[in-house]
């Protein structure tokens, strides 16, 4: 019966039955595959949710870290805070202040060493005048204000004889005048202060010039712009600057 029988030769019979049982086998190999498709199919796809949900939070954007030097807290300043000890009043008629507000220095607060007495760089120093112009003659009161930046309480000395105003021009090239030219004061004045408090006391000019040890023959200063510096020891305000004008009619 496995004998080819017919017209035909033999071999396209046996090529006939070889593609018919290639044919066979193929669509059993199909059936099979798709088989084990669908069931292996079902344990996939647990697998693939579960590698789904945990790469998913990488994909969502995390809020920035917050920069600690942005968050605005200081060392303290010369801003609000309870009123400081004070040997004399408040300003003068003028409320806006002549400084530019130029920072002093970039520097930043330091320890307060064992013995109590507040660095320099703790220490903020700021100059107002009671008006931004004078008439020639007038004697123009400035107030230098002391301030604790750092953050923790230190003892300044704050006495008449660690203050100082120095005017110049405008320019700053020519000196003009210096409060402890003809007046030095040896007064001590040692105040506990805390952080942000201020000490204030004025400094009044005659309006006239001076020379370092007042050696020098003291003149009315003309009429036109200046600039001033506090000074607390070694610690300077920013300049100011303000006018002398000559009087109607002069």
């Amino acid at each position: 019966m496995l004998e080819p029988q017919g017209p035909l030769p033999p071999e396209i019979y046996w090529r006939r039955r070889a593609l018919a049982v290639g044919v066979v086998v193929l669509v059993i190999v199909v059936i099979v595959g798709i088989i084990l498709l669908a069931t292996g199919g079902s344990d996939d796809k647990p697998t693939n949710t579960s590698a789904s949900l945990s790469t998913s939070p990488s994909s969502t954007q995390l809020p920035e870290s917050i920069d600690p030097s942005q968050s605005g807290v200081t060392g303290g300043g010369s801003g609000g805070g309870s009123a400081a000890p004070s040997s004399s009043g408040a300003p003068g008629a003028s409320s806006t202040p002549a400084s530019s507000g130029a920072p002093q220095s970039s520097q930043a607060p330091g320890a307060v060493p064992a013995s109590g007495l507040c660095p320099d760089q703790n220490i903020s120093v700021v100059l107002y005048t009671d008006k931004p112009s004078y008439t020639t003659g007038d004697k123009p009161t400035f107030t230098l204000v002391v301030t604790n930046a750092g953050l923790t309480e230190c003892t300044r000395d704050v006495g008449k004889d660690m203050q100082n105003v120095t005017v110049r021009s405008l320019d700053g090239t020519r000196y003009i005048w210096s409060a402890t030219d003809c007046s030095p004061i040896n007064t001590v004045n040692n105040q506990l202060l805390k952080p942000a408090q201020q000490f204030k006391d004025t400094i009044v000019w005659s309006g006239t010039t001076s020379a370092p040890g007042c050696k020098l023959p003291r003149v009315q200063a003309g009429a036109g712009p200046y600039q001033a510096v506090g000074e607390l020891g070694q610690r300077q305000s920013a300049p100011i600057t303000f006018n002398f004008t000559n009087p109607p009619g002069a």
